[in-house]
């Protein structure tokens, strides 16, 4: 009886912290960006659960751009206003991924000098939302929120 509890027991929990997800798996999953060396204008990559995610620090020409579009949100394929993409104004950080087939956008191109993805030709504005070509829908926005003003904590 005893014995043969106590086996099941360590198979168990042998068995339990096996399939348990390792310590660097569940930090992948949860990343922060020190935002200081990132310049006015800038577009910075980083990697997050193996997407890469643009962090633009936007000029006031780029957010007050975004934001002249903001009437016209709602007639948006994907509708919606530069503050509900971005919560912090001089930021956009959104999953560098197009939305048409998962090409990676090129940065500081296209028609509206923000993002375009050379596979199919679609055009994002600053605010990370499509404004022409194939894509069905805005740069997706990862999970985020702001630790302080210099650290961005993405997942």
């Amino acid at each position: 009886g005893f014995i043969a509890t106590s086996l099941i027991r360590a198979v168990a929990c042998k068995l339990v912290h096996t399939m348990w997800p390792a310590k660097d798996v569940f930090a992948a999953g949860v990343v922060e960006v020190d935002l200081r060396p990132v310049r006015e204008g800038q577009n910075f990559v980083v990697k997050w659960r193996n997407k890469p995610v643009f962090i633009r620090k936007r000029t006031p020409e780029m957010i007050e751009a975004c934001k002249k579009d903001d009437p016209i949100a709602p007639s948006m394929r994907e509708p919606a206003t530069d503050a509900e993409r971005c919560k912090k104004q001089e930021w956009l950080i959104c999953i560098g991924v197009c939305t048409h087939l998962g090409c990676i956008p090129q940065p500081d191109a296209g028609n509206w000098g923000a993002y375009f993805c050379p596979c199919h030709g679609s055009h994002y504005d600053h605010a990370g939302r499509i404004r022409q070509g194939p894509a069905p829908k805005n740069l997706e926005l990862p999970p985020y929120q702001f630790i302080d003003d210099n650290t961005v904590k993405l997942g």
